[in-house]
């Protein structure tokens, strides 16, 4: 399974190897944007865009109100995973 998460460009790091610093809930980290640049939308206007990010690539620019509603979700999911671990551990007891 391809999990992509939500994150936003907040700075171009270099912009002939397309790498771009992104945000994903607090933690930046580069990545390569080569796959959501193109005629239509050049490097420098990306700062601001929300994308999917999948093994240090930004794979398609989403909104912002998408990448929320998703980052929400994986939060609850690994809530849910940590509640799960714990009752695994305590029946193991």
């Amino acid at each position: 399974m391809c999990l992509g998460i939500p994150g936003q460009i907040v700075e171009i790091t270099d912009q002939t190897k397309k790498l771009a610093l992104v945000d994903v809930s607090g933690v930046k980290r580069q990545v390569n944007i080569a796959c959501i640049v193109d005629e239509n939308h050049d490097i420098a206007s990306c700062v601001g865009d929300w994308v999917l990010v999948h093994v240090g690539f930004a794979m398609s620019r989403i909104d912002e109100e998408e990448a929320q509603k998703t980052l929400e979700l994986l939060e609850e999911l690994g809530e849910a995973q940590a509640e799960i671990m714990a009752m695994q551990t305590s029946a193991m007891q």
